[in-house]
């Protein structure tokens, strides 16, 4: 069957609102299923995890589905998946109990590509614990990050490599498992942030290289959570702050508080709703391989659509592309030779295309890119894109740069 994006179009209640989204970096819209799992979540009767109760039950029965689910997005062992507040929560809570295994005369590495989520984490964790950080840049003319930037800043003082799977301001993916294997052979942990890639492309942590592997459910269809994936083995040997009555099991260890359980369903059935986007096989077919074959159906919806955007700006005077990476995900930061983007994303706006401009967190990257901390227009993909969405984008920007 073909990638039917009619079909799922009219799963999103939100793209009644008539708006082309090319937003989804930020925040993606939400099908059906996701918004009924959450609303489910909370109709039921619920209460803290345990065995006794129905509630209590059903509050379990919806963390492991969870953890469950996740494991087969990621190709991860369930025993290492923790739940978050945010990416960002989680990678700071991480850095802290990482930081308490290092010292003076260790080594940090982090990339000017990434969101500022993997780098001010390990900078303030190498501060805490007079480690040193160390800098691998890309290329801002080719928008790459190669091997050997990180190569070269790696030794056998280095304890940890930060690393993108994909930058959420360029869409460049730089060669993450090369990436890892120098950090591997340095004797260092590897943590990549998945944010960005886990909405375009199939996931294998093990293939990745990734000791630790993050990403946000909300950028793939699901709901404002974070989720790490790790070896179990890892996370038995860090003891992050917490409450004394907390249980010290992994993962729960680093899960803080009571878990959002509404949300935890939601994600499982975004997951759930991933597995079934190539139309292909059973429902009998493991999760794990729908899942791949979902995810690469969404990849090759994205890349036809992505061409057609590229060849439309091309056509139009006043645009300067500068995601320019050979591999990367259907990301496109646009500058104008002569307007403001922010303008550019007011006039779009005004047309209901949504296409906002500015630095997205991405701040190293940004100025890196000589575009200070206020950034450009980005313009990104989602599976429910469709050509439409396209035609107006291109046609918005086109009466734009001819004000």
């Amino acid at each position: 069957m073909s990638y039917d994006v009619e079909a799922l179009r009219a799963r999103f209640p939100a793209l009644a609102a008539g708006a082309a989204h090319f937003d989804g970096p930020g925040g993606s819209q939400v099908p059906d299923a996701v918004a009924e799992a959450v609303a489910q979540a909370l109709l039921s009767p619920m209460a803290n995890r345990g065995r006794v109760t129905a509630a209590e039950r059903h509050a379990d029965g919806i963390v492991l589905r969870a953890r469950a689910a996740m494991a087969d997005l990621l190709n991860a062992d369930p025993r290492g998946i923790v739940f978050g507040r945010s990416m960002t929560q989680l990678t700071y809570d991480l850095a802290r109990a990482l930081a308490a295994t290092w010292g003076p005369g260790d080594e940090v590495v982090v990339t000017s590509l990434d969101h500022d989520a993997n780098i001010r984490p390990w900078l303030l964790a190498a501060e805490l614990s007079g480690a040193t950080v160390r800098w691998a840049e890309f290329d801002p003319e080719t928008a790459e990050l190669s091997c050997a930037a990180v190569r070269s800043v790696v030794s056998h003082r280095t304890k940890l490599v930060a690393v993108t799977g994909s930058s959420n301001i360029l869409g460049t993916r730089p060669p993450v498992a090369e990436i890892t294997r120098v950090a591997r052979e340095a004797g260092a942990l590897a943590f990549v942030d998945g944010v960005h890639l886990t909405a375009h492309v199939p996931i294998d942590v093990a293939a990745l290289g990734a000791d630790f592997f993050a990403c946000s459910p909300y950028k793939f269809l699901g709901p404002h959570c974070g989720v790490i994936a790790a070896h179990p083995e890892l996370l038995e040997d860090l003891h992050p702050a917490k409450l004394l009555a907390s249980t010290d099991d992994v993962p729960e260890r680093f899960e803080l508080g009571t878990l959002p359980y509404e949300l935890l369903a939601g994600t499982t059935a975004a997951v759930d709703f991933l597995a079934d986007l190539s139309g292909k096989g059973s429902e009998d077919a493991a999760r794990r391989d729908r899942l791949v074959a979902g995810m690469t159906a969404v990849e090759e919806h994205e890349t036809p659509l992505l061409a057609r955007v590229e060849a439309g700006l091309a056509e139009i005077p006043g645009i300067v592309v500068r995601s320019r990476a050979a591999h990367r995900t259907p990301t496109l930061l646009v500058e104008f030779t002569d307007k403001d983007p922010q303008e550019a994303y007011r006039y779009l706006a005004e047309r209901n295309i949504n296409a906002p401009a500015g630095a997205f967190y991405a701040l190293e990257a940004s100025r890196r890119l000589g575009l200070g901390d206020t950034g450009s227009l980005r313009i990104g993909l989602a599976p429910y894109t469709n050509d439409d969405d396209v035609d107006r984008l291109l046609r918005g920007l086109t009466s734009f740069v001819c004000l």
